[in-house]
């Protein structure tokens, strides 16, 4: 008697909160492997073994699954920034661990990919929890090195949007883009510490000429 060997994930019951969490963690992993077109109903359906019909009684169809999943990871994002502001105010490394500490903040989970997909989705209300987050991030930094006076959340303004994207590159192609250049995983991050006394080199009451 022949067995088929192929299986697919066997079907339980879940409660409607575990069905959920668990199509959120599956299209997670779909996302980071085959990034947003491979977040799609049927392929979640497969790999936690539930019936499409299922997923769309919990999620409504494929545009709140993904909202569902951006909201998770959205959420993550806070939580590892909100991290990066603890260490930084408690790390004396600066300014490579201040560099570090956001680079951090965007690979972890895929934030690097969430916030490509968001941008490209084009409804950018998906980052706005994130808001705070990066607010508090500008202060900590403020606290870090030391600046005051008027134009302090201009200089580390202009300081966060260059490590943000920095790191936001990073997570995105920095590992292929090392590779042909024949560079260390932590040159970017080196890079970018190199240069940002740049930014803090105008002190906060230098008037513009």
């Amino acid at each position: 008697m022949s067995i088929n060997k192929t299986e697919k994930p066997r079907r339980r019951r879940r409660s409607p909160e575990e069905a959920r969490r668990e199509a959120v963690v599956s299209a997670r992993e779909l996302l980071l492997s085959g990034g947003p077109n491979a977040v799609t109903l049927s392929a979640v359906a497969g790999e936690i073994g539930v019936t499409h019909a299922n997923l769309i009684h919990h999620f409504g169809s494929a545009a709140g699954l993904q909202s569902a999943l951006m909201g998770s990871m959205v959420a993550d994002l806070n939580e590892a920034l909100g991290a990066a502001v603890a260490r930084l105010r408690t790390d004396e490394g600066a300014p490579l661990e201040l560099i570090n500490a956001v680079f951090d903040a965007f690979s972890t989970g895929g934030a690097g990919r969430l916030a490509a997909w968001i941008a490209l989705s084009g409804d950018l209300s998906h980052l706005e929890p994130v808001r705070a987050a990066v607010q508090d991030l500008v202060v900590a930094i403020e606290e870090k090195v030391g600046l005051e006076g008027p134009r302090a959340d201009e200089i580390i303004g202009s300081a966060v949007l260059f490590i943000a994207l920095s790191a936001f590159g990073e997570a995105l192609i920095g590992g292929p883009l090392r590779e042909m250049l024949d560079q260390p995983e932590d040159a970017s991050r080196r890079v970018v510490a190199s240069l940002l006394p740049a930014f803090l080199t105008i002190r906060p009451h230098d008037d513009a000429a």
